[in-house]
């Protein structure tokens, strides 16, 4: 049977441990290169709770009721030096303890030098600073030990970005915070031995015996993830022996074999399960009301955090782990080979939603969730597919209740919504608040219920607009289950994203004629719209957006209504007028419509400003769509080129048509330019005047009482002599 050691940290040093054939007697503790950095000091809110908790348990004890701390494994070679496998951070928190008492108690040095055989070996500059700690004394009745620390002659700057020494410095600080009215502090620990634990070597661990033999065959260290595997299947049995044995034998055998089809030439199975860990961890965060922003996502911090059996709720997270693991392994084969590719696709199919990115998001998770570079997040895995996985989950979670069918409707629900809640999808405190665990609830009603919850019960979560619509749209369904993959396919266009508002439901005849106007070419639509009105949204009362031949965006922008800006009904209108006028709408009748409508106006002598734009190129550069207008007057209009302000390249498009070299940079291309004269276009008029802006000449624009040309003001301008 193996042989514990029950001791408090002084016995742990100058401990004789009976070997086979040998005693071998501790003379250093050392914490491994390949151990991860002291946490327990970290200054993050969960972990904060977490050191409160532990010294107020020590501090109970040392005042009270003797503890024990469970065990600690450790290697001890021949030279006697004690190499920690786990409990790390308690004997670690042990020694910052067993310092300030010291310390604080003016300890004669021969009784607690055994804290000068306490290192680090993670990083040389942790080493050196638990070698001058042992030698420094601070004034306890000055400043904070920390600020003390930190000023000494010794303490090099750059030692403040070692994670070990920051941790270690709050821990200090919060040690003398909570330990300054403890009399005879020394005594309980070293005489009383009110805090103790046991130790056992790791070459009598037992079941853990095999993998240690195993290791150390191939000639290689423990790993970071056995390890971690250690220390997490140690918190577990800390709160129940049961789910312990239950999860490191889905780890070793079940969870191993369904991680083995993911796996990667650049990333293992280890990695694939931390990276899965580090999405449920961020689950488990948001669902309870929390944001993982500014939190580590470190494996071992995540176990201090949210599994740890300092944490009321840490045996009811690990369960919800490994069901969100078991949920997938689980799924009937055929069910588990396509899931996301039955579901999602990155093209127009209407049985499908369609996404831009990635189609099978487990499998990005497995490989993708967290940026090693980074320690955060990936950037390739943005919260909208969070979101999308999520409803995944919450499918296999739910499995036997949800059928195929409603899963392939409600993920498509969730897939619009995300698309079109991009403002929304923010996980920050800053910035109007983290709307993710309101998404979160949003997103199982939908999956697991069918269900679109009121705004009234539950704010802050999708975009407004897109949940009415969807709400809409999941009655229209049920209505007119033979236009279901009209409205499909309508909602997987690139330029609608899922939201169909921009048409209406009440125009689904038309539903398919919206991709064949979007087939043609793109400068020819937005001309062809123009014959039937102005279809422009406007931001801020000033600034217009107009579509453009090869841009995306601005025709977005007009589309969606999530946009805020003004004009949205009028756009509708607009576009199904196009959509209502023929049935076969190609190339060929958009340009019949553009040449039908400039023959109209030139016949009338009418020359709105929708025929300018028409007629002359010069009005629709193929840059954003973006225009400012000046008091709604169109014909002192400025072409902005760039995406929100007026620019050295911006310019009045009848200006550069009637004379492009003389366009002024200086003046954003609202003015022409000689050499001491400037011409401008203002609502009926060109304006001459001179470097004093006293007008020289103007050239009248006639107009009719809407105040519309009634002369080809280009034309009117390039054939009056000028005094320039």
């Amino acid at each position: 049977m193996a042989k514990s050691y029950l001791c408090t940290l002084k016995e742990l040093f100058d401990l004789d441990v009976d070997e086979s054939e040998k005693v071998l007697n501790v003379s250093k503790i050392s914490i491994p290169l390949i151990q991860r950095d002291y946490a327990q000091g970290r200054e993050h809110p969960d972990i904060s709770r977490i050191r409160k908790k532990f010294l107020g348990s020590l501090k109970e004890a040392v005042l009270g009721q003797p503890v024990c701390l469970d065990f600690i494994y450790g290697d001890i070679n021949e030279s006697g030096v004690l190499t920690l496998l786990d409990g790390q951070q308690r004997i670690t928190t042990l020694y910052l303890l067993h310092w300030y008492s010291a310390k604080r108690e003016n300890i004669p040095e021969e009784e607690y030098e055994f804290l000068s055989r306490f290192s680090y070996e993670t990083r040389p500059s942790s080493r050196e600073f638990c070698k001058m700690l042992f030698s420094f004394t601070p004034d306890f009745e000055n400043t904070s030990l920390r600020e003390q620390i930190i000023d000494q002659a010794w303490f090099p700057l750059d030692w403040k970005n070692d994670p070990t020494i920051k941790s270690m410095l709050v821990m200090i600080d919060e040690i003398s915070s909570t330990f300054n009215d403890v009399q005879d502090l020394w005594k309980a620990l070293a005489a009383d031995k009110k805090i103790q634990f046991y130790f056992l070597p790791i070459k009598n661990m037992g079941l853990t015996d095999e993998l240690y033999i195993k290791m150390n065959s191939r000639g290689k260290p423990l790993t970071i993830f056995e390890h971690f595997k250690a220390e997490f299947e140690h918190e577990i049995r800390l709160m129940d022996k049961a789910t312990a044995e239950e999860f490191e034998n889905k780890l070793d055998i079940k969870w191993t074999d369904f991680l083995w089809n993911y796996r990667k030439e650049d990333c293992l199975i280890d990695g694939l399960f931390l990276n899965y860990l580090k999405f449920i961890c961020d689950i488990i965060c948001y669902e309870k009301g929390q944001s993982p922003q500014g939190r580590s996502y470190d494996e071992f911090s995540l176990i201090d955090i949210y599994f740890s059996h300092d944490n009321p709720d840490g045996l009811d997270n690990v369960k919800f782990l490994m069901k969100a693991v078991d949920c997938f392994c689980d799924l009937p084969i055929n069910v588990k080979t396509e899931l996301f590719e039955k579901h999602l696709s990155t093209e127009s199919l209407n049985d499908k939603a369609k996404v831009g990115g990635y189609v099978d998001l487990l499998a990005h998770c497995f490989t993708d969730y967290v940026d090693p570079r980074t320690g955060k997040r990936s950037l390739t895995f943005p919260l909208g597919q969070l979101v999308l996985l999520y409803g995944f989950l919450q499918y296999a979670l739910h499995f036997d209740a949800i059928t195929d069918e409603q899963f392939n409707e409600r993920i498509r629900i969730v897939n619009n919504l995300v698309l079109n809640s991009q403002d929304e999808m923010r996980d920050s405190e800053d910035r109007g608040g983290n709307r993710l665990p309101a998404i979160l609830k949003q997103t199982k009603s939908i999956i697991v219920e069918g269900t679109i919850i009121s705004q009234d019960d539950i704010t802050n979560n999708f975009n407004v607009n897109q949940l009415n619509e969807e709400k809409e749209k999941q009655q229209w369904r049920l209505d007119n289950p033979d236009k279901v993959a009209d409205l499909n396919m309508l909602e997987n266009n690139d330029l609608l994203q899922g939201q169909v508002s921009i048409i209406g439901l009440e125009n689904s005849d038309v539903f398919s004629r919206f991709t064949d106007v979007f087939n043609c070419d793109r400068d020819l639509v937005s001309c062809a719209l123009l014959t039937f009105g102005d279809y422009s949204r406007v931001e801020k009362g000033r600034r217009y957006t107009f579509g453009t031949k090869s841009n995306d965006t601005p025709w977005k922008f007009i589309f969606h209504k999530s946009t805020g800006a003004e004009g949205f009904e009028k756009a509708k209108n607009v576009l199904v007028a196009l959509l209502r006028s023929n049935d076969h709408i190609d190339n060929e009748y958009l340009k019949s419509l553009k040449e039908n409508y400039i023959a109209n106006c030139e016949a009338n002598s009418l020359f709105d400003w929708r025929y300018y734009f028409i007629k002359y190129d010069v009005f629709r550069p193929d840059r954003y769509g973006k225009y400012w207008i000046k008091d709604n007057n169109y014909y002192e209009i400025y072409a902005m080129v760039t995406q929100s302000k007026l620019s050295e390249y911006a310019y009045q498009p009848f200006l550069k048509v009637v004379d492009s070299d003389h366009l002024d940079k200086a003046n954003t291309g609202q003015r022409l330019k000689y050499d001491n004269r400037y011409v401008y276009c203002e609502g009926n008029a060109f304006v001459i005047k001179d470097e004093n802006d006293e007008v020289v000449e103007t050239i009248s624009i006639e107009q009719n009482e809407d105040g519309i040309d009634t002369e080809n003001r280009i034309e009117k301008y390039l054939a009056t002599p000028k005094s320039l």
